[in-house]
């Protein structure tokens, strides 16, 4: 099935990006990294986010560990969704700590590093991966009918007995 027609519930996104709940709910409500599946509308209904949100949590969730303020990190995420975010797996995002770059070439990481100062990057395309690695084992839900979509975790098989009986 297309990654377009599979939605994450809240804990599943926290899962594959490595952050809490609290952040999560934190940065969907500051606009930071809102569901473009399904936001909430009110207590009760349920945020569904899409497999290039939760790439983008995990990209969040890297650049606070590495230091990158929060600030900062909006300027970027923001750079992201105007680009529309197309060829994310192909992008390096790289920091000096205070200004966030958007690398597409060897060329470009080149000419940054060139400064002297001290860089760090993100290669967008390890996170796409591991993203993919981790959403692969956890449960989804059709977008267009609600059904869940049972991980390929070995260790589920009575979830996925469940889910076939009904």
């Amino acid at each position: 099935m297309a990654s377009e027609q599979i939605g994450y519930r809240g804990p599943t996104a926290c899962a594959a990006a490595g952050i809490t709940y609290r952040q999560l709910d934190y940065w969907a409500r500051t606009g930071l990294v809102e569901p473009s599946v399904r936001p909430a509308h009110g207590s009760g209904t349920q945020r569904l986010y899409s497999f290039r949100d939760v790439v983008v949590l995990k990209i969040v969730k890297r650049f606070l560990d590495t230091g990158v303020s929060l600030q900062n990190i909006r300027t970027a995420v923001r750079h992201l969704r105007e680009r529309g975010f197309s060829d994310l797996e192909r992008m390096t995002l790289m920091s000096d700590g205070a200004t966030v770059y958007e690398c597409t070439s060897p060329d470009e990481v080149h000419a940054l590093l060139q400064g002297g100062q001290g860089i760090f990057g993100i290669a967008v395309g390890v996170v796409w991966r591991d993203v993919e690695s981790a959403l692969s084992q956890l449960h989804g839900e059709r977008v267009d009918t609600g059904e869940t979509l049972i991980g390929h975790n070995p260790a589920d098989e009575l979830a996925r007995r469940r889910n076939r009986a009904v």
